[in-house]
């Protein structure tokens, strides 16, 4: 899916020239690039989506959509973890989306 997720920023840091910081989403803590959002300190609310923050947002509104996406059931999804080098894709779909046969196929 890829969603945009908040997340409270717990560290930042920098490494080879790049601003980066551990996001904290709900428990979950990730390493993400934070040279996008140049204001961006401790303990403030962001908007992260594929490894980059992209926005600050404040703490109600965090919290809100950090509700929303749980009660969806989508959180668990976006905050797996990474796969590891070496192991396959994402599976393939099975069926085609509209059930049908892909054109391709016929």
């Amino acid at each position: 899916m890829c969603l945009g997720i908040p997340g409270r920023v717990q560290e930042i840091y920098e490494t080879d020239g790049i601003r980066m910081g551990k996001v904290n989403f709900g428990g979950v803590v990730k390493e993400v690039c934070l040279d996008y959002v140049p204001e961006i300190a401790v303990g403030d609310y962001t908007i992260v989506h594929v490894g980059f923050a992209i926005t600050r947002i404040d703490e109600a509104s965090a919290q809100e959509s950090l509700r929303l996406f749980q009660e969806l059931g989508v959180l668990d999804e976006e905050l797996q973890p990474e796969q590891h080098a070496g192991a396959s894709g994402p599976p393939a779909c099975p069926a085609h989306p509209w059930g049908g046969v892909a054109p391709d196929e016929r």
